[in-house]
């Protein structure tokens, strides 16, 4: 870490509070449902706007500099007419997800709901006219899905917004940032979002690291903002995908392109791991998070399992994007693997949901998850047909292949247990269940 880092990191730990060091005291209401969120495990990320059309992912107005006032006349063609919230809500309780978490507003500032904060919106700005946030919300009531808002701080299209790292080849002018206007301005939508949209899970920030260069750190002003959010549904948790140390008021700790402690995209190095908040990592099930129609990258059924049981063998959600097409349908392949991780967690779902990170600690060859005396042990990668587990409760009862029930021999051995098969595994996910 270079020493402006270690400046920013400290600046922000001080002027926000890190979770070691936080005056927050979550309510009952919060406690019970970040325990209910954990014991969901799963769920997936919606990345869906007007920067669809352009087929070139999310960020299509920053990495391409459109002008400000340009970008906009884009939604005047946006008429997604394929789009069912139905259906979506179908498909997404195939793979076995609890929640949904849909972008409500971008970086490009493009509101999905009908907002009387701004025009700028799906209903005002569109011919489509359909309020999208609405059908979706109504749509998860009926069926039985959490929903969950993502919402940008930033902004690359409002010219009260201060000027931060991003977004500066779009033409705003300099001499026109309002930080209290525009701050009101968030804060009015949000409203909105935790009033009229029924039961909100959880508020899913983003863009706060557009002014982590800053030469003077910004203050986006989070606790009263996040107190808003707890006055208007007091069981809605507050996350935020920040990069840094988790805030005082904050209820869920994310990572991002990662599972916690492995930093492979450098989200999420110099954050640590939160002991007492749920965690939930988020990944893309291809390359990109909004819709690129070159991107057929896609990760393999094994790969998504594999994402999911690690996330879970860490103690986190696994929130997986699915990047809708610009006429408002799920692509096919993402369809695709929904079903198939269904039907993976239709046979083995009891070693995931309703479970904490077991006392295994992550191997390369797999992961641990616990359920009250129950320790499943997930064994994703093993070429050898016995397997060392490092235990110190050595007093187990028996083992288990939790797909068959089948005995697994084992022996108890310094330090743990020694798991005897009959040949290397090849399941996607070989589990073993030891009981106490």
């Amino acid at each position: 870490m270079n020493m402006k880092k270690i400046m920013m990191t400290m600046f922000f730990a001080i002027a926000f509070g890190s979770i070691n060091a936080q005056n927050y005291v979550p309510t009952e209401a919060i406690r019970q449902a970040q325990t209910e969120f954990q014991d969901k495990k799963f769920g997936i990320f919606i990345h869906w706007g007007i920067y669809s059309m352009l087929g070139q992912g999310e960020w299509v107005m920053q990495n391409r500099n459109i002008n400000y006032l340009e970008y906009p006349k884009l939604a005047a063609g946006f008429y997604p007419s394929l789009f069912n919230a139905d259906e979506w809500v179908e498909a997404i309780k195939a793979s076995g997800a609890k929640y949904i978490t849909v972008t409500s507003r971008h970086h490009d500032g493009f509101s999905m709901w009908n907002s009387a904060a701004s025009d700028y919106n799906i209903v005002k700005a569109t011919p489509f006219k359909r309020d999208v946030l609405k059908e979706l919300s109504d749509a998860c009531e009926r069926q039985g899905m959490g929903l969950h808002f993502y919402y940008s701080h930033l902004d690359w299209g409002r010219t009260d917004y201060p000027l931060g790292r991003t977004g500066l080849g779009t033409g705003r002018p300099k001499n026109q940032q309002d930080w209290k206007h525009y701050q009101r301005f968030m804060n009015d939508q949000l409203t909105e979002l935790l009033t009229n949209y029924g039961k909100v899970g959880a508020i899913w920030f983003d863009g706060f690291w557009d002014h982590d260069s800053d030469p003077t750190p910004f203050d986006w002003e989070l606790r009263p903002q996040y107190d808003l959010i707890h006055s208007l549904q007091p069981a809605c948790l507050v996350a935020n995908n920040h990069h840094v140390p988790p805030f005082d008021g904050e209820d869920v700790q994310i990572f991002e392109r990662d599972l916690p402690g492995e930093n492979k995209a450098g989200y999420s190095g110099e954050n640590g791991i939160s002991k007492t908040l749920p965690l939930e990592s988020c990944e893309t099930m291809n390359r990109t998070w909004g819709y690129n129609i070159t991107d057929r990258d896609y990760k393999s059924t094994r790969q998504l399992v594999h994402l999911l049981v690690g996330a879970a063998g860490r103690n986190a959600n696994l929130l997986l994007n699915v990047g809708p097409e610009p006429n408002g349908k799920l692509p096919e392949e993402a369809v695709s693997r929904l079903k198939e991780m269904g039907k993976w967690l239709e046979q083995y779902g009891e070693t995931i949901y309703g479970t904490r990170g077991g006392e295994v600690e992550p191997h390369t060859w797999g992961v641990s998850t616990r359920k009250g005396n129950r320790l499943f042990i997930h064994v994703l990668s093993l070429a050898d047909n016995g397997l060392f587990v490092p235990l110190k409760n050595n007093k187990v009862k028996r083992a288990t292949e939790f797909k068959s029930g089948k005995a697994v021999k084992f022996s108890r051995v310094d330090g743990g247990i020694a798991l005897q098969f009959a040949a290397a595994p090849t399941d996607i996910d070989y589990v073993i269940e030891l009981n106490y």
